[in-house]
């Protein structure tokens, strides 16, 4: 019979100790160097916590040059479909008629709607080119997450676009010079007045039409990134924690080139316990 503290038995059958293996053991030498960085952050073997910071070891200007590809590339997007806006504006936008009467040029239609109507024409193909802009720069940049440089993209390339076929639309449309037009007709004639915009915000349709679809399309359906966890949750676990003693699972298997050193450590205190005086050993 023996005391309800007598010590375990060092050299069991199953060649498992009782005792888990204190992570800042005496025998650690503290001037020892430091192990691989995955043991000093704890995180698994293998797992090299300073992967993910290769990229901000870049430099500045080879970071930012994809950036600005996109963003060009949306730009001259933009300018190439605000020549089609500018030449459906010419089509589509109401003419001002207009009547030469002696040495007067009148309205034809004092009370016509034409100018608003124009502005208003412009308005609906803006918009309609910034919700198509906007579509295709999201889906275009959907794997990678989009990124500034869309927006911005689409924000500048959109106002040029739209001052663009404002220009193209005026230079396409009838002349400005009423006065020849008018000794052309002679008196009595009809002809058109220039196409032009009443109200110069209208070139905000195209942009602001884009900054609202992409926002909705990146809010609803853009790439989602993982939320870190709460701060109340542990970090990586540690292999053995949380078990009892006698889990081998709690002792986890030295190195390769330490078990021949453990081994011999093991049998070593196993000697020494069976040299010890019976009283000892039975407390």
């Amino acid at each position: 019979m023996t005391v309800p503290n007598t010590p375990p038995d060092p050299a069991r059958a199953d060649g498992v100790t009782d005792a888990v293996p204190a992570p800042y053991a005496a025998d650690r030498d503290p001037y020892a160097a430091p192990g691989p960085a995955s043991e000093l952050y704890g995180l698994p073997p293998g797992v090299d916590p300073t992967a993910g910071k290769e990229r901000s070891a870049e430099p500045l200007a080879q970071r930012l040059l994809p950036e600005l590809r996109i963003g060009a590339a949306t730009v001259l997007a933009c300018l190439v479909l605000g020549v089609a806006m500018g030449a459906l504006w010419v089509w589509l936008a109401p003419k001002v008629p207009l009547v030469v009467d002696g040495n007067k040029i009148l309205y034809a239609d004092p009370e016509g709607e034409q100018r608003a109507g124009a502005d208003s024409v412009f308005v609906l193909l803006g918009l309609g080119a910034g919700l198509l802009t906007a579509l295709g720069a999201f889906l275009f940049t959907r794997k990678r997450g989009g990124g500034i440089s869309v927006a911005a993209g689409l924000a500048v390339g959109g106002l040029l676009a739209s001052v663009g076929a404002w220009g193209l639309g005026r230079w396409l449309g009838p002349g400005r010079d009423l006065v020849a037009q008018a000794r052309r007709v002679g008196n009595g004639g009809h002809f058109s007045a220039d196409i032009d915009l009443g109200a110069y915000g209208a070139v905000l349709a195209w942009p602001m039409a884009a900054m609202v679809l992409l926002l909705a399309l990146s809010a609803a359906f853009g790439k989602r990134e993982e939320d870190p966890p709460p701060y109340w949750v542990p970090g990586p676990p540690v292999q053995g924690a949380g078990l009892p003693a006698a889990h081998p699972a709690a002792h986890p298997a030295a190195p390769p080139e330490d078990r021949g050193a453990d081994r011999a450590d093991r049998a070593d205190r196993a000697d020494r316990w069976e040299d010890a005086p019976r009283d000892r050993r039975e407390g």
